[in-house]
């Protein structure tokens, strides 16, 4: 069974869409992580900071063990304030072969970059751009997104890959 790689990440934010996807029932969050979703593929989850029992220096070698893990998906949750979260999303992006944004932090920058947006924040696709980075972004709105607009994105990436 083919299975793409996965890298979740979380900028400024509330945690609202994890907890969304974690409350989706059909397909529930057990299928969604573990079962061949579509036939032949699956996701493999490398780093979720909600969902992982590790914290610490073990969860962020985690994330340098899962960001040499070539051809991931990038699925970033709340939005990018400038400075160090937002220099190491962008870091992430040029291995990965989409950006999901999900939520509306993420897709737009919502609260996080409201005036007077102190914390200099902004959108996923902003940061793209910003930084000059060419990567098909795929924007999932919502405060938080419904569980399934998330699970109907992933199958459909991965009948076509």
């Amino acid at each position: 069974m083919a299975a793409v790689n996965v890298i979740w990440y979380q900028g400024a934010g509330c945690s609202g869409c994890s907890v969304s996807v974690l409350n989706s029932v059909s397909p529930d969050i057990r299928e969604i992580l573990l079962a061949e979703l579509v036939p032949g593929k699956s996701i493999n989850l490398l780093f979720q900071p909600t969902l992982m029992a590790a914290g610490g220096e073990l969860a962020a070698k985690v994330l340098r063990d899962a960001h040499n893990t070539p051809g991931y998906v990038l699925v970033l949750e709340g939005a990018l304030p400038k400075g160090e979260i937002s220099e190491k999303f962008c870091g992430l992006i040029p291995d990965s072969t989409a950006v999901i944004a999900l939520g509306s932090c993420a897709a737009f920058g919502n609260i996080s970059a409201a005036a007077p947006n102190p914390s200099d924040s902004r959108s996923a696709g902003d940061c793209l751009k910003e930084n000059k980075i060419e990567k098909p972004l795929i924007n999932i709105p919502g405060c938080p997104p419904p569980p399934d607009w998330f699970a109907g994105t992933v199958f459909h990436m991965l009948d076509n890959v």
